[in-house]
């Protein structure tokens, strides 16, 4: 498997603004976005992810399908899109495979475990590069990862190269 490290963790909150503010108080972590009632991704001092802490907010009464309080999901990183391909073939032959997902600053594929416990396995786009992907349109688009593939080549990013930025 190429997964090099965890890259982040997503909660489902019952309310997105104490949740960031007990993050940020607590332990330290910064405002990345905020999308008010909706949505926060937080991010250690320093760190080199795009974020380290996603969280999305269930209000109460509400309950997305499969959703719940807790764990969300882990996102598994990989050194290049040729790894994410790669895994992208093995998950479809198990027929895990549930979703994939251009994030502008990583590239995700989404998959269920036998116990149904859904994870993602995303690349990371190079950090000098992500304020003109985010300036680029929607947040979340549909992958077109032999678009990325040809875009992006070879290039190793996140922990695979040993860089902090």
């Amino acid at each position: 498997m190429a997964v090099r490290r965890l890259n982040h963790a997503v909660l489902y909150v019952r309310d997105v603004a104490a949740s960031v503010d007990f993050y940020t108080d607590a332990l330290g972590l910064e405002v990345r976005m905020q999308m008010p009632g909706r949505a926060a991704f937080l991010r250690a001092p320093g760190s080199a992810n795009d974020h380290d802490l996603g969280l999305f907010e269930i209000p109460h009464g509400e309950t997305p399908r499969g959703a719940y309080l807790g764990l969300y999901h882990l996102a598994w990183e990989v050194g290049t899109l040729a790894e994410l391909a790669e895994t992208r073939d093995r998950l479809v032959r198990r027929r895990a495979l549930v979703g994939a997902s251009d994030h502008k600053v990583s590239k995700s594929l989404y998959a269920k475990d036998p116990s149904g416990i859904e994870f993602e396995v995303m690349w990371r786009v190079p950090a000098e590069a992500w304020d003109q992907e985010l300036a680029s349109g929607e947040l979340i688009a549909p992958l077109d990862l032999e678009g990325e593939l040809a875009r992006w080549g070879g290039r190793v990013t996140g922990a695979a190269a040993g860089s902090i930025t």
